[in-house]
């Protein structure tokens, strides 16, 4: 409790002024640690022990990484993932581990073994950066992820040339390179047909069951057991996570699934910088400074001219080229990992493992500053007429939330005149239903913020809420408003009693459910009794006034008692005057 209190209270205020100075959270989290750490303060021990737990945070974040990209997706990027990933992670590596053996006394060997774990980036860092700049899901940001994913596959090849290389008896009797990579095969397989067999009738039987608590247990379920399946194996925890992600992206339960999942990916992914800046060994530093700070120089230098040209070669412009390089110069949080396997098979000395998890995040530090300090020479130039082509963003325009009778017309007729929509609902018998007739719709509770967002509430132009009974109020309205100020908001309400319940709330349009079906069945009963369409319109519109007069009243002094006599209650001559009986 004591070390709980201590780490998020330091966390909390340096997040809140790195943010403040515009240097990111994560520099927030890093120097936070180090000040509680052995080495400044020494309040909180144990860095080790926590960032084996905080891992867990890097897990979730690559879980909701899989969860963005469906199978299909993942495909249309091979090429991305493939070709710059491979480009980045080997010529990067040998060109790190050549500079590390000129300058160093290092042995061939040793230089490998450092070399290509610098080669991988932070995962856990540059996804957030992505994510807080809307350029995730761009080509930029495809790109990126693609490197990124490249590098954690490259993780069972790495430990695989680490354990060829080990002077360390005790590592003679283990198994094969080709036997790891038949072993990840079979795990990624195992974990598809896990997610089509086992994770989703989970999920729909808790859908069914309606407890959203249940939701939120089996999602960390997933999470975990993907990651020990891979761990048991000696793989990558994370990759294990990202696989049960991307087998669960097509389902109509991903959008709750990121709700109930990313308050725990935050928190626990700020707990692992907390350790990392923990565990920064200040006194290595302090021994040797110049080597540290000349390895990080070295190691961005290197990473950032190799993506830059790699990048030009597939195409990008310049700047893209340059910001991409300098996005992913950091070394990763992958590099303790193998520099500690690296250490057990006596490539290098457990000094030089700790002075290389210096480096490592020393370079993690200065990617903020790098991002604010290029972002004049990143940005595109303004056209001359003063704007710029925005963010290219796959989210809809609209989000239906509520797909029963009601949702499911407002939802053809928008898709009928060309507006894509997102649609979200919590009955899994009527999705099932759905299904069947071509409609994707998401399970979630849309009445919730956090759901809404996941759901791309934030790009879209639009929310309109479909769903039946009295379940909205005007606080809630407010909130979505103050959310997502840029969507108008049109609600779907049961009856006179919900319009006053929504009284002052921001929507564009309140709909009365049954009004407009029991005009059109009014205007075709006076048609069948033989008056003019003048005389129906002139009924119609007379009843709209009074009923609309009488609403405002209602509204107003919140009395459903009001304004009786704006009833009508017998047959007005006056408005069928001239017409046949």
């Amino acid at each position: 409790m004591h070390d709980g209190f201590l780490l998020f209270g330091f966390a909390l205020a340096f997040v809140l002024l790195f943010r403040r100075l515009g240097l990111g959270a994560t520099l927030g989290y890093l120097v936070a640690g180090a000040v509680l750490g052995p080495f400044v303060l020494n309040m909180v021990g144990d860095a080790q022990q926590k960032l084996g737990f905080a891992e867990l945070g890097i897990t979730l974040l690559l879980f909701l990484v899989g969860l963005e990209l469906d199978p299909a997706k993942l495909w249309r990027m091979k090429r991305d993932i493939l070709g710059l990933g491979l480009l980045q992670v080997s010529i990067c590596g040998l060109a790190l581990a050549g500079a590390i053996m000129v300058t160093t006394n290092f042995s061939p060997a040793a230089a490998l073994a450092l070399g290509l774990p610098l080669a991988l980036s932070s995962t856990a860092q540059v996804l957030p950066m992505l994510q807080s700049s809307g350029r995730l899901k761009t080509r930029f940001g495809e790109r990126a992820f693609s490197i990124l994913l490249f590098q954690d596959l490259s993780i069972i090849p790495l430990i695989t040339i680490i354990a060829a290389l080990s002077r360390n008896p005790a590592d003679a009797g283990g198994p094969p390179g080709w036997l790891l990579a038949l072993e990840t095969v079979a795990a990624i397989a195992g974990l598809v047909a896990a997610g089509r067999f086992l994770i989703r009738p989970l999920f729909r039987l808790i859908g069914n069951l309606g407890e959203r608590e249940m939701f939120v247990v089996a999602a960390l379920f997933t999470v975990l057991a993907a990651g020990a399946v891979m761990e048991l194996l000696g793989l990558s925890t994370a990759l294990g996570a990202f696989i049960a992600g991307v087998m669960l992206a097509d389902s109509p339960y991903r959008h709750e699934l990121e709700a109930d999942v990313e308050p725990f990916r935050s928190i626990l992914l700020g707990l692992f910088f907390l350790a990392v800046g923990m565990m920064l060994d200040l006194g290595a530093i302090a021994r040797d400074p110049l080597f540290v700070v000349s390895m990080a120089l070295m190691l961005i230098t290197v990473k950032a001219a190799v993506m830059f040209g790699i990048a030009r070669l597939f195409g990008m412009p310049w700047r893209g080229a340059l910001a991409l390089g300098l996005l992913l110069s950091q070394g990763g949080e992958f590099g303790f990992v193998l520099f500690t396997q690296a250490s057990h098979a006596l490539l290098i000395a457990p000094e030089a493992a700790s002075l290389f998890g210096a480096v490592v995040t020393l370079s993690m530090a200065t990617t903020p500053f790098l991002m604010i300090a290029t972002r004049r020479f990143r940005s595109e130039p303004v056209a001359a007429s003063g704007s710029r082509e925005g963010p290219s963003s796959d989210g809809a325009s609209a989000l239906i939330v509520g797909y029963g009778r009601f949702g499911q017309a407002v939802g053809q007729v928008l898709q009928a005149g060309g507006i894509t929509v997102t649609l979200i609902d919590t009955d899994v018998d009527m999705i099932d239903v759905a299904g069947t007739f071509g409609a994707k719709v998401y399970f979630g509770d849309g009445t919730r913020i956090d759901m809404l967002r996941q759901a791309g509430a934030a790009e879209a132009e639009m929310i309109l809420f479909c769903i039946d009974g009295d379940q909205l109020d005007a606080p809630m309205l407010h909130a979505v408003h103050e959310a997502f100020p840029r969507a108008a908001i049109f609600v779907r309400a049961f009856d006179r009693r919900a319009v006053m319940k929504l009284r002052g709330a921001p929507a564009t349009l309140i709909v009365r459910e049954t009004l407009e079906s029991a005009i059109a069945m009014a205007r075709a009963a006076l048609d069948n009794a033989g008056l003019s369409n003048e005389a129906i319109t002139r009924a119609e519109t007379s009843f709209r006034v009074r009923d609309s007069e009488r609403l405002a009243i209602q509204v107003e002094t919140g009395d459903p008692r009001a304004a009786r006599d704006r009833l009508i209650h017998r047959p007005d001559p006056q408005e069928a005057e001239g017409e046949p009986g």
